[in-house]
């Protein structure tokens, strides 16, 4: 009856031993570590990249998408293509051609550079990929651009010791545009060239010709919003000049050009749109004596960005 009575009492808590188990349990788990070492903590992410930077390795960074695939179709612009040193894939090869002599060129301009497969095609089957264009017996594959991201150029110029030099573009259409204005920007020191996702010219094989093989190395970023592109660089710091014929301030006396800037070139007949405009810190214009009304994209982002290297050297 007495052990009865202990189990049917009021009292709470365990009635039997707990084997240690609350002893330890209120025991300490030690100090706290250090925010370094706390998995997930923002100072341990921190010190994590700067471990990557002393060891020479910079973090991944988000890519800017790829293009699509590119023909290039006919004798001559194949030929062409191959001597500028346009990406290439595949070099297609009509069966029982003519062997004259840009065919022949070809074959050893593809063969010289390597990693070019040669494939031999009927006719009919060149006809269904051109579209029945007139190939000639000759066509060029080139593989899709590899675009960056525009906080890809930023992290390059930072990773050099330098200020960002960039050149964006708005509503540029003309793909030899691009490759001229490619090529300013590696002659100058630039760090690359940022361009709209949509309605703007793309790094396609004319593109590249024009850029003289300077595409190789001067990285094209494509962004999906360029006026948000150009707020996140304004954020970062980074001075936003867009060139226009009626701008506010003159090239001579910009002084934004000696640091970090990204120069905004519009199209030759509508220049800077209405948002971009608005976005940009300045607006400079070129002094033109000759009384000329505008200059194409290339002409003009190859002078300002020889001011900004004669600035910076």
């Amino acid at each position: 009856m007495a052990a009865n009575n202990r189990r049917m009492s009021g009292k709470k808590g365990a009635q039997v031993g707990s084997g240690g188990q609350r002893r330890r349990g209120l025991e300490g788990k030690g100090p706290t570590p250090p925010a370094e070492m706390r998995k997930g903590h923002a100072k341990q992410r921190a010190a994590q990249a700067k471990a990557r930077r002393a060891q020479g390795r910079t973090p991944q960074r988000r890519g800017g998408g790829r293009s699509t695939s590119e023909l290039v179709v006919g004798r001559n612009p194949v030929v062409e293509a191959l001597r500028e040193g346009v990406p290439a894939s595949t070099l297609y090869v009509q069966q029982f051609i003519d062997n004259d002599e840009r065919v022949r060129e070809a074959l050893q301009l593809a063969a010289e550079r390597g990693g070019i497969n040669l494939m031999e095609a009927p006719r009919p089957e060149l006809d269904r990929m051109t579209n029945g264009l007139n190939h000639q017996g000759l066509v060029l594959q080139v593989p899709p651009y590899e675009y960056a991201h525009p906080e890809d150029l930023v992290a390059a110029a930072h990773d050099e010791g330098e200020d960002p030099l960039i050149v964006a573009l708005d509503g540029v259409t003309d793909p030899r545009n691009l490759g001229a204005v490619v090529r300013s920007v590696s002659a100058f020191g630039g760090h690359g060239v940022v361009v709209p996702e949509r309605r703007a010219a793309g790094m396609t094989a004319g593109a590249w010709k024009t850029s003289a093989g300077t595409a190789a190395r001067t990285p094209v970023a494509r962004a999906t919003n360029l006026t948000r592109a150009l707020e996140a660089y304004k954020k970062a710091g980074i001075a936003v000049v867009g060139l226009a014929a009626d701008g506010e301030a003159e090239l001579g006396a910009l002084d934004a050009l000696g640091g970090p800037v990204v120069v905004v070139v519009g199209s030759e007949g509508k220049g800077l749109s209405r948002l971009v405009g608005e976005t940009c810190d300045v607006r400079v214009r070129i002094p033109m004596p000759g009384g000329a009304e505008s200059l194409n994209a290339g002409v003009a982002a190859g002078i300002v960005l020889y001011e900004a290297a004669r600035r910076r050297g």
